[in-house]
């Protein structure tokens, strides 16, 4: 017998020690004031406390790669994602900057989040890809580093970086000193949306990858790290490879239907607002053309009515589809919902629906590219002709004090 407790401290009697079976070595000790992790077999410890409260550990357990703790009066807690420590060297320890392979991920609905409202009620591990990244120093603010998910071709699915864009909204990756987690969602980029467009069971959001290989790449200071990782299918499902592509293809589909026809909402959106303002300011500085005035008007009018064959414009608020039904954009985007309410191969019906809607929103296009190589190519000689200026001069109304 020899003992192995250098780095416990001998107040701290041991309840339970556990050998991780995924790299040798590696043990875990509950002792009565917390946890401690050892890499050598025991011969040397040191606290592995994190956040974990001062409390008696008196149990553990490894489970596929996760730490679960029994407590005395503190519940159970779960360290989600050990492969960190089973990848963990010396000279990843000593580097500037490491990424680490993420662990096979399987794909599931939901997940992530709190329990319930309750601070004390547990939180969910997170849903997706967890992908744990080193960094010996903290990244400055003028510096970039990002992560690219990948397929397994290359093919860029999103990138994330520690810039914020507000636009996009987009989630940053942390840049703090020393182990960072970023968790990918594994779904492709969403669809183009309309700002403030009232959706009733539309979706824009993008589908989820299908199991298979992937890639991630960090990119920091210039350097890069690429890691491959996997994608896993739920288990208790029995979904050919075959229907995951059929899903993921007829998704990508509404996804991009969904992105065309709000390209047009917004073009046909651009258009009449540049018309309004430039006809206002006509009307404001005093340049008098009625004919080009009036032919603004027409040209609005003939946008407008496409416009709201494809987008409910009525709606405001979250109810208002209970009086004005919705358009095409919203039906396309609807059926998101539909074809990925479970893992399975798409309905004929959901084909079928989804050319129906194309076709009755392919004949607003062909009316709104006759409006816009016709109606406004005449507008813009219009404009050219009357030589309108670029910059007009609006009289200010001026008071003279008494």
């Amino acid at each position: 017998w020899k003992r192995i407790s250098n780095g416990i401290p001998e107040d701290a009697f041991t309840r339970v020690v556990r050998e991780d079976p995924a790299r040798q070595g590696l043990l875990y000790a509950g002792t009565e004031t917390g946890m401690y992790i050892s890499f050598d077999d025991g011969k040397n410890w040191q606290s592995f406390q994190l956040n974990l409260p001062i409390v008696p550990i008196t149990d553990l357990v490894v489970k596929e790669n996760d730490l679960v703790v029994a407590t005395q009066g503190r519940s159970f807690w779960i360290m989600d994602d050990l492969t960190p420590l089973h990848q963990l060297s010396d000279q990843i320890a000593k580097s500037k900057t490491h990424l680490y392979r993420p662990r096979d991920t399987y794909r599931l609905p939901g997940g992530g989040g709190w329990g319930g409202p309750s601070p004390t009620w547990g939180a969910n591990p997170p849903s997706g890809v967890m992908t744990f990244y080193y960094l010996k120093d903290e990244i400055a603010k003028d510096d970039t580093i990002t992560l690219v998910y990948m397929e397994s071709d290359g093919e860029v699915i999103k990138t994330f970086s520690n810039i914020k864009d507000k636009k996009k909204k987009t989630p940053v990756i942390d840049t703090k000193k020393g182990m960072n987690r970023f968790v990918w969602d594994t779904r492709y980029p969403d669809a183009k949306k309309v700002s403030n467009a009232v959706m009733w069971g539309g979706s824009h959001i993008g589908p989820k990858a299908i199991p298979g290989e992937y890639k991630v790449r960090i990119t920091v200071r210039g350097a890069s790290q690429i890691k491959s990782f996997t994608i896993l299918k739920d288990p208790r499902t029995e979904t050919t490879l075959s229907d995951f592509k059929d899903q993921f293809d007829l998704l990508m589909n509404i996804r991009d239907r969904t992105s065309e026809i709000n390209e047009k909402i917004l073009t046909i959106r651009s258009i009449k607002k540049q018309i309004e303002s430039l006809t206002g300011l006509m009307k404001d500085s005093g340049f008098k053309n009625d004919e080009i005035l009036e032919a603004g008007k027409k040209l609005t009018e003939s946008l407008s009515a496409i416009e709201e064959e494809m987008i409910q414009v009525k709606s405001k608020s979250g109810q208002d589809p209970l009086n004005y039904p919705i358009k095409l954009d919203n039906k396309i985007a609807a059926l998101v919902r539909v074809v990925a309410s479970v893992d399975a191969s798409p309905t004929a019906q959901s084909y079928g629906v989804l050319e129906d809607l194309v076709s009755q929103a392919k004949l607003h296009y062909k009316k709104l590219d006759n409006v816009l190589t016709e109606d406004l190519f005449k507008f813009n000689n219009m404009i050219s002709e009357a030589a309108v200026p670029a910059v007009m001069i609006i009289p200010s109304e001026m008071s003279v004090e008494k």
